[in-house]
């Protein structure tokens, strides 16, 4: 008997060599699970992100439309010149919003600047408040 028998230096192989279809079809099943959570949830945070936005670019504007009015001494119901207040802006003026929707200037006052109806009925029930926009 040599040194090396009985010592076990060749393995046998006992474990099988693959996975089973079941198996491979139980992982598959649950990834898909797992995605059909976490999809809606991804898209909700999206949609409040683009809101978010939305809303802090109209707040911004009608900051600006009122410093704008302050200091050039217009009184409510003047109408607004949006290149003059742009200048109040550390930004560019938006036009548009994320959505591609216009917002809509009205006139020195309450209600300067309005959000789109059909930018708020896409982001409607992600909880958003639009306040007076």
């Amino acid at each position: 008997m040599t040194a090396r028998q009985g010592t076990g230096c060749r393995t046998t192989r006992n474990a099988r060599e693959a996975f089973t279809l079941v198996e491979i079809m139980i992982v598959v099943a649950v990834i898909g699970l797992l995605a059909a959570l976490v999809i809606p949830s991804i898209d909700k945070a999206r949609k409040q992100s683009q809101g978010r936005r939305i809303l802090n670019d109209a707040r911004e504007m009608d900051a600006a439309i009122s410093q704008w009015a302050v200091e050039t001494y217009q009184v409510d119901g003047a109408a607004i010149n949006t290149t003059q207040a742009a200048t109040y802006l550390k930004g560019t003026w938006a036009s548009r919003d994320l959505l591609n929707n216009s917002f809509k200037i009205a006139t020195v006052g309450t209600n300067q600047i309005t959000i789109a109806r059909r930018t708020k009925t896409r982001l409607a029930g992600v909880g958003i408040d639009w306040g007076p926009y």
